[in-house]
């Protein structure tokens, strides 16, 4: 693959759908989004893998929601890592990228002292998917435990729960250095999704040990033959594929799904995009009670707040805050 083809395929989305089987999905490629969301802090190793893995599960999962609309990840548990968010801002117009954005907040003491996978440093916990549709709607929460092995698992179960749809993921992230240059983080992954028609055919009872619906609960006959078929087409991928770059997403899908006759969309471009700004700060304050406000003051005499997500750092003069709450 050409330099030029690499780099279209750098930060995108590409919706697909496989007309012989009834499924539909997602390729993405995240990368240099990915370099500033993880260079915006220090993250240690797992965690970094983390954030990664969520960014790119936002990224597949999102593309589908309206303009203007904005879907969240929120990743809690009760162990070293405590939270994982990310949002997924939708292009204002037809034709504009996406925005993503993610940061997490962890034990840096507790993280260095254990040597865990990343995803046993969640403990456990939920995962949970937000969609806000704008101003004037509520906001739509959807809700699973934390389950499985990795953030990938616990998707597939929230959509088999929550929505009943039989979906997989196949993900591959990780650190890659080409010759005379530096480490730079690459992820790449593929989303399949049976469609909707699918849910009726819910079993009444979970088949697992677990108590959780899972794909095998929901699809029975050719539906089932149909999803078990593109899953074993799709187990054949390897990561090297999935990152890229010498495999464009499209010829990846012909690669593992040409008798299943893919249908390509256009391509989504996601780039990275933080809404903070310093008026929402100020606006935020003003919510305060006047009491901790008062508490909120350094020695300097201003108040100052950071982005989480950007790293943003803003100072506010508390003669700047208009009706404070008593």
């Amino acid at each position: 693959m050409t330099l030029a083809a690499r780099i279209a395929w750098d930060d995108t989305i590409l919706p697909f759908q496989l007309d012989r089987a009834d499924i539909r999905g997602r390729v993405a490629r995240i990368d240099n989004v990915l370099e500033t969301i993880l260079g915006q802090h220090r993250y240690p190793q797992p965690v970094a893998a983390l954030v990664a893995e969520a960014a790119l599960l936002t990224a597949l999962i999102g593309q589908t929601i309206k303009l203007r609309w904005k879907l969240s990840l929120q990743i809690r548990g009760d162990g070293p890592v405590r939270l994982i968010a990310t949002d997924y801002f939708a292009p204002e117009a037809e034709g504009s990228p996406a925005k993503l954005r993610a940061y997490a907040a962890y034990d840096e003491e507790a993280v260095a002292k254990t040597d865990a996978a990343p995803f046993a440093l969640l403990g456990k916990g939920f995962f949970a998917i937000l969609i806000d549709q704008g101003p004037d709607t509520h906001p739509y929460q959807g809700i699973t435990p934390l389950a499985g092995g990795s953030l990938a698992d616990c998707a597939e179960a929230y959509f088999a729960q929550s929505e009943q749809l039989p979906t997989r993921f196949a993900l591959a992230l990780g650190t890659a250095q080409e010759p005379g240059g530096k480490p730079r983080w690459r992820s790449g992954g593929i989303m399949l999704q049976h469609m909707p028609k699918a849910s009726p055919h819910a079993a009444a009872e979970p088949a697992s040990e677990t108590g959780m619906l899972s794909a095998e609960d929901l699809l029975t006959g050719r539906n089932a033959e149909e999803w078990r078929r593109v899953n074993m087409l799709l187990s054949t991928v390897e990561d090297t594929e999935l990152v890229g770059p010498h495999v464009g997403a499209d010829e990846l899908l012909l690669r593992l799904f040409h008798e299943e006759a893919p249908r390509v969309f256009t391509a989504q471009p996601v780039r990275f995009g933080c809404t903070c700004s310093r008026d929402r700060v100020v606006r935020s304050l003003e919510a305060y009670p006047a009491g901790e406000l008062s508490d909120m003051v350094t020695p300097e005499g201003s108040i100052t707040a950071d982005c989480q997500f950007c790293g943003a750092h803003y100072v506010v003069d508390p003669k700047e805050l208009s009706n404070p709450r008593t």
